[in-house]
């Protein structure tokens, strides 16, 4: 699910720099991954504009990488069953069994308990 051709969201992403989803976003972005930050506190993060929700995105994403505490990503996996979105990546912490399960049931891509930072530079 990690692939440079993709697009993804990453909902929870921060201006912060001592919030770990600040050093997701820079992480993948550094190695030139497609990043959208969503978060509706935040107009702009690393000079990318920042949507509010993902129905707010003008355009498909391929993944969304959740780093939001889990009722939170419960949520967010009701927007993303909205919008036919296919693949979730849920950093630890923001997973849950209720969020694991609609994805389950709506046949959506899922990985949890695993950090894409991690998977990414061992996929090098």
């Amino acid at each position: 699910m990690i692939d440079k051709n993709f697009i993804y969201a990453l909902v929870g992403a921060s201006t912060n720099p001592e919030k770990f989803w600040n050093k997701i976003l820079k992480d993948l972005i550094e190695w030139w991954y497609k990043v959208i930050p969503v978060n509706p506190n935040e107009k702009e993060i690393f000079w990318i504009k920042s949507y509010c929700s993902l129905s707010q995105i003008p355009f498909s994403i391929d993944v969304v990488i959740c780093v939001v505490p889990s009722v939170v990503t419960e949520k967010i996996i009701d927007e993303i069953i909205l919008l036919w979105i296919k693949n979730v990546w849920m950093q630890p912490g923001s997973e849950s069994d209720v969020a694991i399960q609609k994805c389950l049931h709506n046949w959506i891509n899922i990985v949890h308990n695993s950090c894409i930072m991690i998977q990414r530079k061992s996929d090098m």
